[in-house]
């Protein structure tokens, strides 16, 4: 009942953003069993006007492109029938490539993402790619211009190189205000994704999504994938929510 949001499926790095692919293997299993899974670009048609999907109904989705997603994600989700989008950041796809520079859980690891190859193997097995912006910014810090020109540079190499129209948009960091969000309209996206952490109005350009992180059990999806989790996650603060929320998740 709500959009899905992992970083990468791997067994060897310790981060908050890797998933251990036997954990993912049991969510693929609850996934395929106990929810419909829509692309994501079906899911944004069928969002209610809390930006939450139906009940019953999932959505997958990947930020970053790291190229573990390949190798321990990739076969678990056409064994299960699951669709999915990757967000990917352009730049490591460009002929001048981009280290990632961006994670602040990296320890000693040397991370990696998705080469152009993997991408469009991915893409012919069903999975959908979108933008992750140009260098993976904090938008939020950029002038309008400079986040118009990210934010189209991006679109444009991707939809070039995939040779369909990228529309979609996952903010870095899920971080964006109302000029970000405009830039993002300007650069001629149709939707585009949050990560939030407190509340936020939802709407075109500010589509919620759930993270799914190291360690959270098939029960602890349980209850990111409903209503009210996504409703506590983002409500504004008010006394008590913080022990609902822990109880939920108890529970």
């Amino acid at each position: 009942m709500t959009i899905l949001c992992y970083h990468s499926v791997q067994p060897d790095w310790t981060s908050p953003l890797a998933v251990d692919p036997g954990l993912f293997a049991k969510h693929c299993s609850w996934l395929a069993r106990r929810r419909r899974v829509v692309p994501l670009e079906d899911a944004v048609d069928r969002l209610d006007a809390n930006c939450r999907l139906p009940r019953g109904i999932a959505s997958l989705s990947f930020d970053d492109g790291f190229s573990a997603i390949y190798q321990h994600a990739l076969p678990l989700l056409k064994r299960y029938r699951l669709p999915a989008t990757v967000f990917l950041v352009a730049a490591t796809l460009s002929a001048a490539g981009h280290p990632v520079d961006w994670v602040d859980t990296a320890g000693s690891e040397t991370l990696t993402t998705l080469t152009r190859d993997q991408v469009l193997e991915m893409q012919a097995a069903g999975v959908s790619f979108q933008s992750h912006s140009w260098a993976h910014h904090d938008l939020t810090r950029l002038t309008f211009a400079e986040c118009v020109t990210d934010l189209s540079e991006s679109r444009e190499f991707l939809s070039e190189m995939l040779a369909r129209p990228v529309f979609l948009l996952a903010y870095p960091r899920g971080r964006h205000n109302a000029q970000v969000r405009d830039a993002a309209a300007r650069a001629g996206y149709l939707h585009a994704f949050g990560l939030p952490e407190q509340a936020e109005h939802p709407g075109r350009f500010s589509i919620p999504r759930v993270g799914v992180y190291q360690g959270n059990t098939t029960a602890t999806l349980r209850v990111k994938n409903s209503h009210g989790y996504l409703a506590v996650r983002t409500a504004p603060a008010f006394p008590g929510v913080q022990r609902i929320a822990r109880r939920a998740l108890r529970r």
